[in-house]
């Protein structure tokens, strides 16, 4: 992975990905006691960063490979991107998603056009049955965070953020990523290396399923005890990927780990300050920022806000138990 690969991946996605907005508000610098920048990848197409590296990969296919079709896993977010990028290029997507995944995410895959196959993410190995079907079937396995084409994709976000933060005069030294298996994050990381190397990439995790931090922490890949079980779905990973975790380690500060109920928190705010739906997994870079920022160093934070698909009910329970926060 380098540099390069970023860029490539920035030229193929010019003009079809949305080049997104960093938003501040006073009433949330005041919470924080400093200037939070907002990186709002909720605003994305398919309502995450995810299709960055979606498009990045499908487009990148030889015809043959776009001809016969491509496959996914994903709790949600990667495989909306996947699906889209897909159907864009005309081509097939099938797309195994754990059976506990939100319905929103479910339906809107389908509605995408692609194909979905559930799991048990509690009993049965999404990687197996993704690397069956790809067999069996002949389809481009496109993982979504292991996988060159995706992180690259990824990356671009990074790209926009060191262009962004030197148009708007940010004095910061850390940007906060919510972190699942890394993409996102080692993207990211890989872009500032290159055009803003001033930027530390932080990754941002929920309790219990903190297997970056503790990767980072011990030098070596930590994989997380369980699997499942929280709101975070969209950033939730057995460990850290073979490809992700050496540039994690290389070039990431410290892991921040923060409870469930402040990603709500977050949420509800980001609803009430800036007008924006973020879900619990994208908002918990925001959460950081905001609430556990004694970890952060720099007069100003990035956060990334990585997505935004939130089953209504879960949304409207995090409005009404934190809606009248100051």
């Amino acid at each position: 992975m380098n540099i390069e690969m970023i860029e490539a991946a920035a030229t193929r996605l010019k003009g079809h990905a949305r080049v997104t907005p960093m938003l501040t508000s006073p009433f949330l610098d005041e919470i924080a006691g400093r200037r939070i920048f907002l990186k709002v990848e909720a605003l994305q197409h398919t309502g995450s960063f995810k299709f960055r590296g979606g498009w990045s990969a499908v487009s990148s296919l030889t015809d043959n490979a776009l001809k016969a079709g491509v496959i996914a896993f994903s709790s949600g977010n990667h495989a909306q991107g996947v699906a889209l990028a897909a159907r864009e290029h005309g081509t097939s997507a099938v797309i195994i998603m754990p059976a506990d995944a939100p319905q929103m995410k479910i339906d809107n895959t389908r509605a995408l056009g692609a194909e979905v196959v559930l799991y048990d993410r509690g009993s049965e190995d999404r990687d197996t049955i993704g690397a069956t079907m790809s067999q069996e079937r002949g389809l481009t396995l496109i993982k979504p965070f292991d996988e060159p084409r995706v992180i690259a994709g990824q990356g671009t976000t990074g790209l926009e953020i060191a262009a962004q933060a030197e148009d708007l005069g940010v004095n910061a030294k850390n940007v906060l990523v919510c972190c699942g298996g890394g993409g996102l994050t080692s993207g990211i990381a890989l872009a500032l290396e290159a055009k803003a190397p001033h930027l530390k990439t932080r990754p941002v995790e929920p309790e219990h399923f903190d297997d970056v931090t503790r990767s980072l922490a011990s030098g070596k890949i930590e994989r997380n005890a369980q699997t499942s079980g929280s709101i975070c779905d969209a950033i939730i990973t057995p460990q850290p990927g073979d490809i992700t975790f050496p540039i994690l380690n290389r070039l990431c500060g410290p892991g921040i780990v923060v409870p469930e109920e402040d990603c709500l928190r977050a949420m509800a705010l980001a609803f009430a300050r800036l007008k924006i739906v973020l879900e619990p997994g994208g908002a918990i870079a925001l959460a950081a920022a905001l609430f556990h920022n004694d970890q952060v160093d720099g007069e100003d934070i990035i956060a990334v806000a990585s997505g935004g698909n939130v089953d209504a009910d879960l949304f409207q329970s995090a409005l009404t138990k934190y809606g009248n926060q100051s």
